[in-house]
């Protein structure tokens, strides 16, 4: 369409004189707002968040007789540096190419590069500890964390609570200025707070991050994960069909956010902590990535730690005169495996290595990102190599499915020969055997949940920032500890620890600086003692010397006792001159023994790490973290019930009722009444072809379905279910079913747990993957009818044998 070209000019004039218009309006609201040329300062202090800035402007009887002084917001100080501060889950100090180990991880090869790296950085060596230690810069223990969420107790040190006195380094930074993020793992929520009633107060919004997105428990499916955006629920983006993996959705979204913040504030600083769920179990890979590693791990364990061992000091990530330690009495030789067990065990690893490499790649994109939109320069990186070492939770066998390794079933070798070909993929949850763990913590001794020996506790640590840091590929060796990042990152920010956070009083910073090595490859180490502690397992370092005491097998999960604690033997080690505790002089030095036992002591009682509780199995105990006798039963309302299965109710293995008050349309109903669990283990009562069904699904080994004989009627129906236990130690036990009170159906299960996956308790569908697959096709199977309440009891123990 053609414009004439009177209408051209008398359009110019118009637009001009708006322009002009608006320019005077602009200029005189400046005037107004910005008298003196300056907005009002923000006053600065000790004390987090900083108070309102005071009034600086005049107050006249109008706006033309007042000088206005409108706040700014809070700035950082000049050219502050983004940080981005990864952490990665279960991964060894010798797993990684990077590191001398047997997974090529390109992207970390890379990155390390350009890097300083620290080859004697520790963190405490579990999960929950070691992210409440690095986030809050104090002991795991002072900061309300010696144990995992899930075996928390009742005493200073162990309620899984950070305390309010240990604010997170995310609420300092965004206290100053900074936005802030965390993508992945949060594993630092009390368990019974992992629900919509909250509180949220100790959720990562709560605690200082503007964002979250991942997920809030210590793992999670790769495939199917429970996802949590801020503090609610949300679904994944797409199937695993469509291509879904959870590594490669919180890579997306950390670029996306990154590149949000970038775009609303050109000048604004960030946070971002990036934590991804691997390489914890479930050991989730792609098959193509899977593929890549066939046939590499086919001489087993032992001589992968000969080969990194000796890689690792031909690339002088080690001193040239650090031993490979030994291989444990309890973890048998590969020689003596047989050729049906290899052929499981390297499956498994190759799982496990592909998982790692495909980790390796997300990553990588993350930091690829921050290259191509020309921040990478002006981002303080700081890469922790694993939350602890390698696991070792899949016992000496490996599994297909870790949960029962955890609960200490063996699903057997054939099971496993039958399904090799779908490890790694969504209907497995796999998990190497304790060989392969001990393999990628090399040269060290032991692995995760073992904080006496460095297997568990040395990690590699990786700090990158171009505009500061000068030198590229070097080694740092000084002694450090997960509690140094935040003095790290303060320090580098040019901010200030506060001594306040919303008016509590803060504990003193644990950590230290280690900025000053930056610059100085050969500079003094600042740390000169650091405990460690998990389950009564201890060690303590000082000035060169370390002591240990292990306590207990680590993936032995059965209860461990007082007599344990007692009885652990203590060694020592001289760590300047022997870099992989290797050499044990405790025999040649009782005397220096003594004084870092006593030392040991003097750190517990410091630091709240009394009372010591090697107790295991039985801290996973719920009523240990409640008030009050617990509950016996539970009512829930409605169609739309999500919970948490540890807030949901617990009736397995016990004897228990569940009533269901239902309403049925014309023409019938069919769904999900109610579920727990997932695919692989878990239970769920539904309705299908119009007649209710309960279906027991249990790591394959005990899956059952229960039929009803009678079909519902239409109207108002009662739907009953009672389980009577047998009393065997696999808590199987008959199920009756009942309609409208006439027993409609009956049947044994044969095992059932106490806890079935990570997926939820549901009312009115199952929403995740399907407890029983023959309903898979319904999708979520919402149930059609009304749910006016399903309620759950406990029942008196019967003996019915």
């Amino acid at each position: 369409m053609r414009i004439p070209s009177q209408l051209k000019q008398q359009t110019k004039h118009c637009v001009n004189g708006l322009l002009l218009g608006f320019l005077s309006i602009t200029l005189l609201t400046m005037a107004i707002v910005f008298p003196t040329g300056e907005a009002a300062a923000q006053d600065t202090g000790s004390s987090i968040p900083l108070p309102d800035p005071k009034f600086r402007g005049k107050i006249g009887p109008t706006f033309e007789d007042s000088q206005a002084d409108y706040p700014l917001p809070i700035t950082p100080p000049d050219d502050a540096p983004n940080v981005l501060l990864i952490i990665l889950d279960d991964v060894g100090f010798g797993m990684c190419s990077t590191f001398g180990g047997p997974v090529p991880t390109p992207a970390l090869d890379k990155l390390a590069g350009n890097s300083l790296i620290y080859n004697r950085f520790h963190t405490t060596a579990q999960c929950s500890q070691t992210r409440a230690a690095m986030l809050t810069g104090r002991n795991h223990h002072s900061a309300g964390t010696g144990a995992v969420i899930e075996m928390s107790t009742g005493f200073p040190g162990y309620t899984g609570i950070i305390p309010k006195s240990t604010a997170l380094v995310a609420q300092v930074l965004r206290d100053n200025g900074y936005a802030t993020s965390v993508f992945g793992k949060w594993h630092n929520t009390p368990e019974r707070e992992i629900s919509p009633a909250g509180p949220f107060n100790r959720w990562p919004t709560g605690l200082g991050f503007d964002y979250f997105y991942g997920f809030n428990q210590g793992e999670t499916d790769q495939y199917y994960p429970t996802l949590y955006r801020g503090t609610s629920p949300v679904p994944q983006p797409k199937s695993p069909e469509e291509g879904y993996h959870f590594t490669e959705d919180i890579a997306d979204e950390a670029i996306a956010w990154i590149q949000n913040v970038r775009a609303a504030e050109r000048n604004k600083p960030w946070f971002c902590y990036f934590s991804t769920g691997a390489c914890h179990a479930p050991h989730h890979a792609p098959s193509e990535w899977i593929d890549k590693f066939k046939g590499k791990f086919d001489y087993g364990w032992d001589e992968q730690r000969i080969r990194t061992h000796q890689r690792q000091l031909e690339m002088g990530l080690i001193p040239s005169d650090t031993k490979l330690t030994a291989r444990h009495d309890e973890i048998p030789s590969w020689g003596s495996r047989s050729e049906k067990e290899k052929t499981a065990y390297t499956r498994l690893m190759e799982n496990y290595a592909a998982f790692m490499a495909h980790t390796d790649h997300h990553v990588g994109r993350v930091i690829e990102s921050l290259e191509r939109s020309g921040e990478l320069d002006n981002t303080l990186i700081m890469y922790v190599v694993g939350d602890n070492g390698a696991s070792s939770e899949g016992s000496l066998e490996g599994t297909f499915i870790d949960l029962a390794a955890m609960v200490g079933i063996d699903l057997g070798l054939d099971s496993m020969l039958s399904k090799l070909d779908k490890i790694g993929g969504p209907e497995s949850h796999p998990h190497v055997p304790v060989g392969w763990a001990w393999a990628m913590s090399a040269p060290f001794k032991w692995t995760k949940a073992v904080p006496s020996h460095f297997g568990g506790t040395r990690n590699p640590l990786l700090i990158h920032w171009p505009n500061r840091i000068k030198s590229k590929g070097e080694i740092r060796s000084q002694f450090h500890h997960v509690v140094d990042v935040v003095p790290t990152i303060l320090e580098s920010c040019q901010i200030e620890p506060p001594d306040q956070v919303n008016g509590i009083v803060q504990k003193s910073l644990a950590g230290v600086s280690m900025v000053y090595t930056f610059d100085d490859a050969k500079a003094a180490g600042t740390r000169k003692t650091q405990y460690f502690e998990i389950l009564g397992s201890r060690g303590i370092y000082h000035e060169g010397w370390f002591a240990s005491a292990r306590c207990g097998i680590p993936w032995e999960t059965g209860n461990r006792s007082l007599d344990d604690l007692e009885n652990a033997t203590w060694e020592l080690y001289n760590i300047e001159v022997d870099f992989s505790q290797a050499n044990d002089i405790a025999s040649k030095n009782p005397a220096k023994l003594e004084e870092l036992k006593a030392l040991f002591l003097e750190e517990a009682e410091k630091y709240d790490v009394l009372p010591l509780d090697p107790r295991f199995a039985e801290r996973m105990n719920p009523a240990l973290r409640m008030s009050g006798k617990p509950p016996t039963a539970w009512t829930y309302r409605g169609n739309s019930v999500w919970l948490p299965e540890p807030i949901g109710p617990q009736i397995f293995p016990r004897p228990h009722s569940i009533t269901a008050s239902l309403e049925i349309p014309e023409g019938g109903a069919k769904g999900v009444i109610a579920c727990a669990g997932a695919s692989l283990a878990g239970w769920s009562l539904y309705v299908q072809n119009g007649k209710p069904e309960f279906h027991y699904q249990c790591l394959g080994i005990g899956n059952v379905s229960i039929r009803s004989t009678i079909e519902l009627p239409e109207g108002e129906v009662t739907l009953k279910t009672e389980f009577r236990p047998n009393g065997s130690k696999e808590g199987g036990g008959t199920l009756k079913l009942f309609v409208n009170d006439k027993l409609a159906g009956e049947g044994q299960l044969p095992r059932t747990l106490f806890r079935h996956s990570l997926e939820p308790f549901e009312v009115g569908r199952d929403s995740m993957t399907p407890v029983n697959p023959d309903y898979k096709s319904e999708g979520t199977f919402e149930f059609t009818g009304k749910i006016d309440s399903v309620t759950f009891e406990l029942m008196p123990m019967k003996n019915s044998r």
